[in-house]
C-alpha cells in the first residue's frame, strides 16, 4: 500500500520514515514538507536527527510541496506530522480524497474526528462515517492523541475497565525530543528541570477522559472522573515518565491490579497487527524500575512498562505508581501507524 509523510523533515517526520520503512504492508511513496525543502531529494533537504541512518529508500525521493493537487492519487495513506496550526489548515484538505492519519493536536477534539489509542477505544472509528457525511470527504482524518495522554491511557484503561475510578492525578517528568530538535535550548535544560509545558496539562486532562468514554448519539461523552496533570521537561533524550496516583472507591488488593494490568490486551493484539506489541503494558517488579533509558525501547517502544504498583496509604483507597513510554514512537508516529494498520483491518 502507498503511503506518504507531511513534514517528512521533521524530527516526528523522521521516526515515520524509520519505522516505515520496515513495515511489511506499507511503501513510502511521497514525503511532503515545506517550499523551501519541495523540489529537493530528501536526503538533500533534510537533517537527520535520529540514531540509526537514514533509509536508503528515501534518499533519492523528491520533497513535495503541501498541495494535495501535487499528491499521487495511488497514495491511500497520509502519515501527518504538521505543526499544529499548518495542520488544522492543511490536513482537512487532504482528507478531502485521501486517509490522513494524524499525530498533530489540531483535530483531536473535533466532535466528528475519531481520536483513537486501538487497545483502547477503536469504536471511535464509527464516527468516520459521520464525519465524511458532515464534511462530503472521500477520504478522512483519524488522529491519535498527545504521547504523555497515550501513556497514561495505556495504563488506566485495564484499571478503568475492572474498578470504579474516583480521581487520577499524574505527575510527568517529560523527554526534550518530544519538543522538537530545536524546542528546549540546551541552556535551559542542562542541569535543569522546566516546570511547564504549554498545553500539555490540559491536553492530558481532556483527552484521556475523552478516549476512556463512549459514544453517545454520534459524539463522545467522556468518562466521568477526576483527573489533574502537572508536566515537567526534564533533561532526558527519548522517553516520557509518569507518576500516577489513582482513587478508587473501594480498597482492592494491589496483587490483582498488577495482574489486571499485566493481562489486558486489545484488538491490536486480537488481530496481530505489525505494530501491535505483545503486551502494552509492561508490569516490572524491581523497585528502581522503569526508567527511561531502561524501558523506553519495550516493545519496540510500542509497550508501556508500569513499575512501582503500591498502596498509598495516606488517602483511603488509593495506590500509585510509575509509568515510562517512548514518546515518539507509542507517543507519535508509532501511534499513528498503529491506527493506520486498524484502519486498514476493519475498513479498506
Amino acid at each position: 500500500m502507498k503511503v506518504g509523510v507531511l513534514g517528512a523533515t521533521g524530527m516526528v517526520g523522521q521516526r515515520f520514515i524509520e519505522i516505515l520503512d520496515k513495515h511489511p504492508d506499507f511503501e513510502i511513496s511521497a514525503l511532503v514538507a515545506s517550499s523551501k525543502s519541495a523540489g529537493k531529494r530528501y536526503e538533500d533537504a533534510t537533517t537527520w536527527y535520529l540514531e540509526n541512518s537514514m533509509p536508503d529508500s528515501v534518499k533519492d525521493i523528491v520533497v513535495t510541496e503541501t498541495d494535495p493537487n501535487l499528491m499521487d492519487k495511488d497514495i491511500e495513506i497520509l502519515f501527518s506530522s504538521l505543526p499544529t496550526e499548518f495542520a488544522k489548515v492543511v490536513e482537512p484538505k487532504f482528507a478531502k480524497n485521501f486517509v490522513v492519519a494524524s499525530n498533530a493536536s489540531a483535530m483531536r477534539m473535533v466532535d466528528d474526528i475519531p481520536l483513537i489509542i486501538p487497545e483502547v477505544n477503536p469504536g471511535f472509528l464509527d464516527l468516520i462515517e459521520i464525519q465524511q457525511k458532515n464534511r462530503g470527504w472521500d477520504g478522512f482524518i483519524v488522529t491519535n492523541p498527545n504521547c504523555s495522554t497515550i501513556a497514561l491511557t495505556l495504563t488506566l484503561k485495564p484499571i478503568y475497565d475492572n474498578y470504579n475510578i474516583n480521581g487520577a492525578y499524574v505527575s510527568t517528568m517529560q523527554a526534550v525530543s518530544g519538543a522538537g530538535y530545536n524546542g528546549v535550548p540546551s541552556m535551559a535544560i542542562v542541569d535543569n528541570l522546566v516546570p511547564f509545558i504549554g498545553g500539555e496539562e490540559e491536553k492530558i486532562e481532556s483527552e484521556t477522559l475523552h478516549l476512556l468514554g463512549t459514544i453517545d448519539d454520534g459524539k463522545v461523552k467522556s468518562a466521568d472522573f477526576n483527573l489533574s496533570a502537572s508536566c515537567n521537561r526534564v533533561a532526558v533524550l527519548d522517553g516520557h515518565t509518569e507518576s500516577v496516583f489513582i482513587q478508587l472507591d473501594s480498597d482492592e488488593d494491589i496483587s490483582d491490579v498488577k495482574t489486571k494490568m499485566s493481562n489486558f490486551k486489545g484488538l491490536p493484539q486480537e488481530l496481530d497487527l505489525f505494530s501491535a506489541p505483545e503486551n502494552p503494558v509492561i508490569v516490572s517488579d524491581e523497585e528502581n524500575r522503569p526508567q527511561p533509558r531502561m524501558d523506553r525501547n519495550a516493545g519496540n517502544g510500542m509497550s508501556i512498562t508500569v513499575g512501582r504498583i503500591r498502596k498509598d496509604n495516606t488517602f483511603d483507597n488509593s495506590f500509585k505508581y510509575t509509568l515510562v513510554g517512548h514518546n515518539t514512537i507509542r507517543g507519535a508516529a508509532g501511534a499513528s501507524i498503529l491506527n493506520a494498520e486498524l484502519i486498514v483491518k476493519k475498513l479498506l
